[in-house]
């Protein structure tokens, strides 16, 4: 067992630096705070680095995850955290390696254009698990899913999901060949009501963010549409709960 104190400890400004993106893209590390993120990453078989502890029975219980426990101080958990409230457990994870084998295989994809709301992507991912969503496709500058805000909202659920990241419209057309792709919009003569709507056996759902809903390509590209049908005194869903009634009917597939 290490510990560290110190705030400037060249382990923990190393740390300190997997709360930006390009850091953990260089390093291909993350951040994983608090105890039911780490514990269900370990459960997961995902590749911990190092664990910062703060209480002393931490470090046996997490002597045989494989990463390097560090025994340290609550000043030090808030530097690497990226919460106002440190947690008492602090991890560093490898990402993982990303790729498209499963999409073949896949009935329900969720497919989720220039989503910039972290804490909206890791609800989504969450609810993604939950309703047996075999896959979530990221598509054109959609928010990092190692964003410490992403992986603490989707609750250690991060690594129960497949996930892959493309930016370029003829990939994911051929990689998404034979799916029905079914775009999210709001009310028109061209869209169905979720509630009349039956998914085919093999769906792929658009999403868009909330500022700016699709985009004119992947519309252009959709078999037909769908919208949630709500009280007309409310303008507008939040994406996450948009998402999660989407996915809660897919489930029936």
């Amino acid at each position: 067992m290490i510990e560290i104190t110190s705030l400037t400890n060249e382990t923990v400004k190393e740390t300190v630096r997997l709360q930006q993106k390009k850091y953990r893209e260089e390093s291909g590390l993350f951040l994983i705070e608090g105890y039911k993120p780490v514990e269900e990453s370990i459960f997961a078989g995902v590749k911990l680095v190092r664990i910062f502890v703060k209480n002393n029975n931490d470090i046996e219980k997490f002597s045989k995850s494989g990463a390097e426990v560090i025994k340290t101080t609550e000043p030090v958990l808030k530097k690497i955290s990226t919460t106002d409230t440190p947690p008492a457990v602090v991890a560093v994870g490898v990402q993982k390696t990303i790729n498209e084998h499963w999409v073949k295989d896949a009935s329900r994809i969720i497919l989720l254009e220039g989503i910039k709301d972290a804490g909206n992507l890791g609800t989504i991912l969450r609810t993604a698990a939950a309703f047996g969503i075999d896959g979530v496709i990221l598509y054109k500058n959609t928010v990092d899913i190692y964003n410490p805000k992403c992986v603490r909202s989707s609750v250690g659920n991060l690594w129960k999901n497949n996930i892959l990241v493309i930016d370029e419209l003829e990939r994911l057309q051929k990689l998404i060949n034979g799916f029905t792709k079914i775009g999210t919009l709001p009310k028109s003569d061209n869209s169905c009501y979720l509630n009349s709507f039956d998914f085919p056996a093999k769906s792929c759902v658009f999403m868009g963010s909330e500022a700016d809903g699709l985009s004119g390509k992947l519309k252009s590209i959709t078999d037909t549409s769908i919208t949630i049908e709500m009280n007309s005194s409310v303008e507008s869903l939040n994406l996450g709960i948009s998402a999660g009634i989407i996915m809660y009917k897919m489930r029936l597939i």
